[in-house]
């Protein structure tokens, strides 16, 4: 493998494996080998299995902010996944947990909507999280 590979991040597979599990969800997630791999299946599963939390987490604590039956579903995707380590990865810190997915949608969204991810992420945060 060349050096000047750039390797992707996980979070951009996680909201890849959330992305391709919306639009099939019969079809098996499959998890290619990486450093990452433990770190991806944990949070693509838990998100899935967790996605009736995490929208009630959403409906009590952004119920002003996001209306999520008319939410674009990348976006949607996105806020979930981050939810979802907010709320059971307590290892993580809550700023790197936001700025790994602030930096994660520059790949996927339009800067307005980047700037919306952080203001909810952020908002939640304090919700869901005690400062750290």
């Amino acid at each position: 493998m060349s050096s000047n590979k750039k390797s992707v991040s996980p979070r951009i597979r996680v909201i890849q494996k959330l992305y391709g599990n919306t639009l099939n969800p019969d079809a098996a997630i499959e998890y290619p080998k990486s450093q990452y791999k433990k770190f991806i299946k944990d949070v693509v599963q838990g998100t899935i299995e967790r996605n009736d939390l995490i929208e009630e987490t959403v409906s009590k604590h952004l119920a002003e902010d996001l209306n999520l039956k008319r939410t674009d579903k990348l976006l949607k995707i996105i806020i979930f996944a981050a939810i979802f380590e907010l709320m059971f990865k307590h290892n993580n810190p809550t700023k790197v947990i936001i700025n790994e997915y602030v930096k994660t949608s520059e790949f996927f969204l339009e800067k307005a909507q980047i700037k919306f991810v952080n203001a909810i992420l952020d908002k939640i945060a304090k919700n869901i999280r005690k400062p750290n």
